[in-house]
């Protein structure tokens, strides 16, 4: 099955759940990661039961915080 993750072309295992594609990319602290689905930003309460299908294009989000203030 074919998926298009951050925007590569990936051929994966049919019938993955989001929480198991996370898995298998080694996502690191996948508990900070946010996951966009064909467009939507998908709950994290809904990563094991949304199985991906063939085509789908998966973006995982990583936000980052910090910086400074400039005076």
């Amino acid at each position: 099955m074919n998926l298009v993750i951050n925007g590569k072309e990936t051929n994966i295992t049919d019938g993955l759940t989001v929480n198991q594609l996370l898995a298998q990319e080694n996502v690191q602290m996948p508990d900070m990661v946010s996951v966009e689905l064909n467009g939507q930003i998908l709950k994290r309460t809904k990563f094991e039961e949304a199985i991906l299908k063939d085509n789908d294009k998966v973006e995982f989000l990583y936000f980052m915080g910090g910086g400074s203030v400039s005076n």
